[in-house]
């Protein structure tokens, strides 16, 4: 297995690469786009610091061409009032665990989420959240993940 590491600002704009490879998979569609730079000033941001609002763990290529990524997994902590089944009310949310096509299959997606999953635990967040695909929710069942909940969104980009 490849080793894992911490994610850090100078790894944007291969996160946003992985990111962007990630929604073609979803999507069925590549939608380049002003966001990437959006995304990828976002990402270098919030990695930065002792206090770092993004946490992310990440598998670096095997060095075949320029410097990469092979797969990433991103998340954050979300402060919310404590409850009786989350007295600290700090909830994690996992997202934007991708693996590039030339490197799926090796346990690179399960490595980086379990490292992130054990980062959250460190924090002493008691819940972590996501949204799967169809695809990946095999995966994320495997670590244990359930539903807890009927979650409503609201896109407000498109409310009249």
């Amino acid at each position: 297995m490849a080793e894992i590491r911490a994610a850090r600002p100078y790894d944007a704009p291969e996160i946003v690469r992985l990111r962007r490879l990630m929604f073609v998979a979803m999507y069925g569609r590549d939608e380049p786009g002003a966001w990437q730079g959006d995304a990828e000033e976002a990402a270098r941001r919030q990695l930065t610091g002792p206090r770092a609002r993004l946490v992310g763990f990440v598998v670096d290529g095997d060095g075949a061409g320029e410097p990469h990524l092979a797969a990433c997994a991103m998340g954050r902590i979300e402060e919310r009032l404590p409850s009786p089944r989350h007295p600290a009310g700090r909830v994690g949310f996992l997202f934007n665990v991708c693996t590039d096509p030339r490197y799926r299959g090796r346990g690179h997606a399960r490595a980086t989420t379990e490292a992130l999953l054990d980062w959250f635990g460190a924090q002493g967040v008691t819940r972590v959240d996501l949204h799967t695909t169809d695809e990946a929710e095999a995966l994320y069942r495997s670590l244990g993940f359930a539903e807890h909940a009927t979650a409503l969104s609201l896109d407000l980009s498109r409310r009249a």
